[in-house]
Order: structure tokens, then C-alpha cells, then sequence
């Protein structure tokens, strides 16, 4: 990770941390090795990976909006087109993620409201009592409440995900 990478997520993280500790939200933060797949990711933390909260950024007809979904399942683009009311849905490109939000794919914490975006949220994820999610890089996790999630997120709660036999692209 260039220098750059590393104080743009470090930017992210601390910006994360500040908002849950001035909300008074508790989380426990864990730092270890990298990981780019959730289910590295859940190996990491020792925790099931349906509990991993998938941040996803998706392109449609309005703008862009952020997708978030237990590890272990897939998007139902068809589902989420439904929602949105939009025929044309994608995923971002790399560099839309990076302008959106100052990090690489996979390192995204499930708060778009920290980047000015929308935020869906499957509704297994409620399945946890915890959730667990990088905060803005590939080593660092915090794991926290989904109740306490909500309460501060405030995402529209929807279908979105399905079985990842069942994915299809967006």
C-alpha cells in the first residue's frame, strides 16, 4: 500500500471511529494481517462469515448507491433493480470507488452515509447479533452490534442478496 493509500484509509477509519465513539456506539476494533476476500476476512477474525457485512457500490439511473449484504451471500441485482426502480444497474468501477469514497474495493465499512451515499441493507444481515467489517483498509476490522448498526445508519432494510449459487451481475 502506497503512503497516499495508507493515510486515505487511516482518513476513513479515524472518521468511522469518531462518529461511533460520538454516538456513543461500542465496537471492538482488531488489527490483522491483510485480508481481500470475506472469506479470508471471517478466517481473520474467527467469526462466521454470514456475519461479514459486505459493502457493495452500485451505479444506477440516479447516482451511486452502496449495497450492503451478509458475506456469504450474493447480490440479486433483479431485486435491486426492482427496489430503485431502475432498469440499468452496475457495479462500480474501481476508480468510481476510489473517487467516491478514497479506498480500494474490499476495504469499504458499510456506512454510506460517511461517503454522501445511500445505504440498503439486505435484511439477513439482522441473522447477527454482531456484525464484523473492514474500516477502511484490508488489516483493520471492527465488529459491532447490528442493532447498533441500524440505529446509526439508518439503511432502507430490503431484499437485495440471495444464495451465491444463484448470483447473477448486475
Amino acid at each position: 500500500m502506497s503512503d497516499d493509500e495508507s493515510q486515505r484509509s487511516s482518513d476513513v477509519f479515524r472518521r468511522l471511529v469518531d462518529a461511533l465513539d460520538n454516538a456513543g456506539i461500542a465496537f471492538k476494533h482488531t488489527t490483522h494481517r491483510a485480508v481481500y476476500t470475506s472469506a479470508e476476512a471471517a478466517e481473520v477474525r474467527g467469526v462466521s462469515l454470514h456475519s461479514g457485512a459486505k459493502a457493495l457500490i452500485l451505479k444506477e439511473r440516479h447516482g451511486f448507491v452502496m449495497v450492503v449484504l451478509p458475506a456469504d451471500l450474493a447480490l440479486d441485482s433483479s431485486g435491486v433493480r426492482r427496489l430503485l426502480e431502475s432498469k440499468r444497474l452496475r457495479f462500480a468501477t474501481s476508480q468510481e470507488v476510489l473517487e467516491l469514497t478514497s479506498l480500494t474495493p474490499g476495504s469499504i465499512p458499510p456506512f454510506g452515509s460517511l461517503f454522501g451515499l445511500r445505504t440498503i441493507c439486505d435484511e439477513r444481515m439482522a441473522d447477527n447479533e454482531r456484525i464484523n467489517f473492514n474500516a477502511g483498509s484490508h488489516t483493520e476490522s471492527v465488529q459491532m452490534s447490528y442493532a447498533d448498526y441500524v440505529a446509526f445508519e439508518n439503511p432502507q432494510i430490503a431484499l437485495v442478496a440471495k444464495s451465491g449459487a444463484d448470483s447473477e451481475p448486475p
